[in-house]
């Protein structure tokens, strides 16, 4: 695996990938090491999950560094990254144990019956690039606490990633073998899945990447879990904060340079406050700092990859031949890496690229609506349903609305965001199944009725 510096265009680093005799051999270790790990006592995953933050913090700045070589996220966000994940592993080092007790059901005097939460043995997770270290954590946190082992098939792009994760739970004292990186490439996933040592599969990623592990899972009657695409609208109602709509959503579009699923990508807006909300929003995009990830002052850095800010810069080109019009941005950058600069696009054609497909990377649209149910509508049309925003200063309105969008999380005057105490996942094409939260954690448990008479 070559690993290039997205913001240099330099090849960094080279790593040898796993053949299929290593994913063989590691799969009989992780199944010998569920013998043993899922004896453990909850206490002490918790205890050694506890372990991991504080190696996720004693390190943070050698980690974030490893992202921003690899995918060219900005330091001070690839940062803040490492510190979200300690954050998920205290939460289930605190919570795992109440979220894992047993459920106690009516029964006959006498007896007692209760529902056990058991695990369910290695779990292979295929992750993506983009939050390199966040979507790993967010799958191994619960999961191993739960007491399954995790095999990590990480991207190709992010190599280094996907061992020092495998370097965190080593130092946080885990057993060997309970959470094993493989550096395979995509070909050889499909022999993971349907060996049957592996009891259930998680994926993050694009649609069709998501399909085929459930057609392989589904074909083996094993559990998945998919978290998928997204094209977030962000709904902007008449009454709304118009300024603090602005400022959240330049941020909620252009964090992470746009690369995330539940990014804010449409924007729609009552046409009351349309003209004001558009220039606030240019006004916002348009001061944020793009350049060096290094730098600690960059707001937005290169796209991960060079082919994929010319997928990102296919779209917008097709989209405005259809007839959109490019406010700000539209072009990329002419400097080494790929950097593709903050884009705000307005009346989109229906049907047009960046009207039906999901854009990955700092690429607004702008939608006017002429009123709430225009707004509803215009948000529900899209094949995704990850996360929504709305904004109002009237919070029954908020909740009113979030209650008529499709998605599988809507947020009232905050942006989208995965935060470890909510359940968190989408409808549609956008997945199915949740992870964080209680729900998370019992996503790969086998949910054991007991009944004592």
């Amino acid at each position: 695996m070559n690993v290039v510096n997205p913001a240099t265009g330099a090849q960094i680093e080279t790593y040898n990938e796993h053949d299929a005799d290593d994913v063989e051999a590691a799969l009989g270790r992780s199944v010998r090491a569920f013998e043993d790990w899922r004896t453990r006592p909850l206490r002490d995953r918790e205890r050694l999950l506890a372990n991991a933050a504080d190696v996720l913090r004693e390190n943070k700045r050698r980690y974030a560094e490893t992202m921003t070589r690899e995918m060219g996220k900005p330091i001070s966000q690839a940062v803040g990254e490492v510190e979200k994940c300690a954050w998920v592993c205290d939460h289930y080092a605190e919570h795992a144990g109440a979220y894992l007790e047993a459920d106690h059901h009516p029964s006959p005097p006498g007896s007692t019956v209760k529902t056990e939460h058991e695990p369910l043995g290695p779990v292979l997770a295929v992750m993506p690039w983009n939050f390199p270290f966040w979507q790993v954590f967010r799958f191994a946190a619960p999961y191993l606490t739960a007491g399954n082992v995790g095999i990590l098939k990480h991207a190709s792009n992010v190599p280094g990633c996907a061992l020092a994760i495998e370097e965190v739970f080593r130092e946080a004292g885990y057993p060997e073998d309970v959470f094993q990186t493989l550096l395979i490439p995509s070909d050889l996933v499909d022999d993971l899945l349907t060996d049957d040592r592996v009891r259930a599969a998680t994926l993050t990623g694009s649609g069709p990447a998501g399909r085929a592990v459930a057609a392989s899972a589904g074909e083996q009657l094993k559990k998945t879990v998919l978290e998928l695409g997204g094209s977030d609208p962000f709904v902007v109602l008449d009454d709304a904060d118009v300024a603090a709509a602005a400022e959240t959503g330049a941020w909620a579009r252009n964090l992470n340079g746009g690369q995330s699923c539940i990014a804010a990508k449409r924007f729609v807006v009552h046409t009351d406050v349309y003209d004001e909300f558009l220039d606030a929003l240019v006004d916002e995009i348009d001061a944020l700092v793009v350049g060096d990830p290094t730098d600690e002052a960059t707001d937005v850095g290169p796209q991960a990859r060079e082919d994929l800010m010319a997928d990102l810069h296919e779209q917008v080109t097709a989209s405005v031949d259809a007839g959109a019009t490019v406010v700000t941005g539209g072009e990329p950058l002419d400097r080494a890496g790929a950097f593709y600069p903050p884009t705000v696009l307005t009346d989109v054609p229906e049907g047009c690229p960046v009207d039906t497909e999901e854009t990955f990377g700092p690429v607004a649209t702008v939608y006017e609506v002429d009123g709430e149910g225009a707004a509803i509508e215009t948000a529900n049309d899209t094949e995704f349903g990850l996360g929504a925003s709305v904004w109002t200063e009237d919070r029954d309105r908020g909740e009113r609305v979030a209650s008529r969008i499709d998605a599988g999380c809507v947020y009232v005057n905050q942006l989208v965001k995965s935060d470890p105490r909510v359940p968190f996942g989408g409808v549609k094409d956008s997945g199915y199944g949740r992870e964080l939260s209680e729900t998370g954690i019992k996503e790969f448990v086998n949910r054991k009725t007991v009944w004592v008479e």
